[in-house]
């Protein structure tokens, strides 16, 4: 396994970051104890897209990409069905036909096994070095344990899921506990007596998001770390291979080193990066409230209703759906109410009031469920980290260290080639 990265007389000591999510601060904060001075840009609030109302699951059991071989029915009823929670708004958009087309070619068994191992590979690392970043007293009291039910209302269903538990315990080591209505009634008491049963995740974990990215960016201003908020990046500038400087809405930013981690905004970058890295914003809802009286004690996936809940210490949040309708910035009263309903159909107490935030967010989604972690073609010091679909939270901290290696010209620590840009050409 190589860098296959130009080998630089001195690594770079100055190293600006265009986004300022979850995958930005980890890359932030590797950068930074690699001896890096490291500036954070972001377009808007740091924290403020997708990282925000998420519904915080740090999921080593979510090894299997999208690309199933069930997932073509599902993407062509989603065309027609305006109810649903997986939704494709049909509009005039080649690079969503496209971006269909590469996707639905990747529905079949071998394809999504080959994406499954690049998955793991990246969220093993990822709980390993959560382990070592949520030990920090800054950011210690985060994490919370508690594993993930998948709760199904039908024996039909919950028998079905028997076939992907036994893939994921034979190839990939990750099986999960079949449990009775009984047994998970036991488990978490806030559940319904009408369910089926459940699938129980024991290792899978849980944070808030939100409070995660207040007080990692905390512990970065104090090591050193520049943040720079409502600030567009409009030009990148440099002589040849090498990239200088970043034209900004309030002016010019000197580098030695640039790292892209602008998730769904990443494809409008392309004539700076120098290639379009084929995202397509997959729209998710949440609604975070104060906990119910009956709140659940475990984070909870309904999969038959695309709806998941997880309690936090000082809050519960109702989340999911997935709407391929573009950056549409609207938050629609029944895409919200599909939250509320799913929920209804297996908690004792579903929600509760006030609604403290209606939230919608854009999950960076390519079409083999694959990140892309690499440099750039155009540039010799420019890299990007975008297109984690559903699990940038998850895989963060794997991120921000294999980013890190490759700008400081260090061995990767996971093989980089599943995350390559050249997958794309």
């Amino acid at each position: 396994m190589t860098t296959d990265n130009p080998v630089f007389t001195d690594a770079p000591s100055n190293v600006l970051i265009v986004g300022g999510g979850i995958i930005g601060l980890n890359c932030a904060w590797y950068l930074n104890q690699a001896g890096c001075r490291v500036t954070v840009v972001d377009k808007g609030k740091i924290g403020a897209a997708c990282s925000h109302g998420n519904c915080g699951l740090i999921c080593p059991s979510h090894v299997l990409p999208l690309t199933e071989p069930g997932a073509f029915k599902e993407a062509f009823k989603a065309l027609f069905s305006t109810h649903s929670p997986f939704r494709i708004r049909p509009r005039l958009d080649v690079h969503l036909w496209s971006w269909m087309w590469h996707f639905l070619r990747r529905c079949n068994q071998r394809s999504m096994m080959s994406a499954a191992h690049g998955i793991q590979a990246i969220l093993t690392s990822a709980t390993q070095e959560y382990e070592q970043l949520l030990s920090l007293p800054e950011l210690s009291g985060l994490w919370q344990r508690k594993g993930l039910l998948y709760v199904y209302h039908s024996h039909r269903a919950l028998e079905a899921y028997s076939k992907t538990n036994q893939l994921l315990a034979e190839h990939f080591h990750e099986p999960a506990k079949r449990l009775t209505a009984e047994e998970t009634l036991q488990v978490e008491p806030a559940l319904k007596p009408s369910i089926a049963g459940a699938w129980y995740y024991e290792h899978d974990t849980h944070i808030r998001p939100d409070r995660l990215i207040s007080k990692l960016r905390q512990y970065l201003v104090a090591t050193g770390v520049r943040f720079v908020e409502d600030n567009s990046v409009q030009a990148l500038d440099g002589t040849g291979k090498v990239a200088r400087t970043v034209v900004t809405d309030c002016g010019v930013l000197e580098a030695d080193a640039f790292v892209f981690a602008a998730g769904t905004w990443t494809p409008t970058l392309k004539e700076l990066l120098g290639c379009r890295v084929p995202i397509e914003a997959g729209k998710g809802y949440s609604i975070t409230m104060p906990r119910p009286v009956q709140c659940p004690s475990i984070p909870l996936i309904f999969p038959q209703h695309r709806v998941v809940a997880t309690p936090f210490e000082d809050g519960y949040r109702l989340g999911s759906i997935m709407e391929f309708s573009g950056l549409d910035d609207s938050l629609p009263e029944e895409r919200l109410e599909l939250l509320r309903s799913g929920a209804s159909h297996y908690l004792l107490e579903p929600t509760s009031q006030p609604e403290l935030e209606r939230w919608h967010g854009w999950r960076p989604m390519t079409y083999d469920s694959l990140p892309a972690i690499d440099r750039c073609p155009r540039w010799n010091n420019v890299w990007v980290a975008a297109g984690h679909n559903m699990l940038g939270l998850t895989m963060a901290p794997a991120t921000g260290k294999l980013i890190s290696e490759m700008v400081m010209g260090k061995m990767p620590h996971i093989d980089p080639t599943p995350y390559k840009l050249n997958r794309f050409c």
